[in-house]
């Protein structure tokens, strides 16, 4: 059967690129800074690039060609686990509702994580938009020294709040990508089709397929 191009090249490489930067980040995060970071930057970079491509790109990276509503995904997947679900030529209603969870979470998770840099370091892209608390100098009055005091320690819990958000939601992407990962490999399954190839050659089988 003819095989078709579905996939351009950027959302081919966005994909790669952007399971390798958060594998890279996940491991990287606690042990080496410097790697966590730029791979951070690497992701944010790639998911802002994708948002954007999702309203200007081909037909079928567009959002607007497989974003649906929660019924026509949950009925996907029902009909999915009983080997009965159509085969779509661009995504599925699920494969859709998960190209959309994963930009979210990682959209937050890299935005908690820069806004953590921040307010720790001073450092990072949203430094210059985060005011860090005073620090004590010898010409405070006690009751100066006081609030100061207060004021670093109110601040440090919210960088505590906010690390605790970035290490949530990268968890939550974590648990997200293993199950985009089981899902793919029950479509492909079901449908008799390498997904994973089709993400490297851009090329999936027409002529049997749905659309949304």
């Amino acid at each position: 059967m003819q095989r078709i191009l579905v996939w351009d090249y950027f959302v081919r490489f966005g994909h790669w690129a952007l399971a390798a930067g958060f594998l890279a980040a996940y491991l990287s995060a606690e042990e080496i800074q410097w790697v966590h970071e730029i791979a951070g930057y690497t992701v944010a970079a790639i998911v802002l690039a994708r948002i954007v491509w999702g309203f200007v790109g081909p037909r079928r990276a567009r959002f607007a060609n497989f974003v649906c509503g929660p019924r026509r995904v949950f009925r996907y997947l029902f009909d999915l686990l009983r080997f009965r679900s159509p085969r779509y030529v661009g995504h599925s209603p699920a494969g859709g509702a998960m190209v959309v969870a994963l930009l979210f979470l990682l959209t937050v998770t890299t935005a908690a994580g820069m806004t953590e840099l921040a307010m720790k370091k001073g450092e990072g892209p949203l430094a210059l938009l985060i005011e860090l608390p005073a620090e004590p100098t010898l010409t405070m009055s006690l009751d100066e020294l006081i609030v100061v005091d207060n004021a670093k320690k109110e601040w440090r819990r919210k960088t505590i709040a906010v690390k605790n958000l970035h290490e949530t939601f990268a968890n939550l992407t974590l648990f997200f990508i293993i199950a985009h990962i089981l899902g793919v490999a029950l479509a492909s399954f079901a449908h008799r089709e390498n997904l994973v190839t089709a993400m490297f050659t851009g090329r999936k089988r027409g002529g049997d397929a749905a659309d949304l």
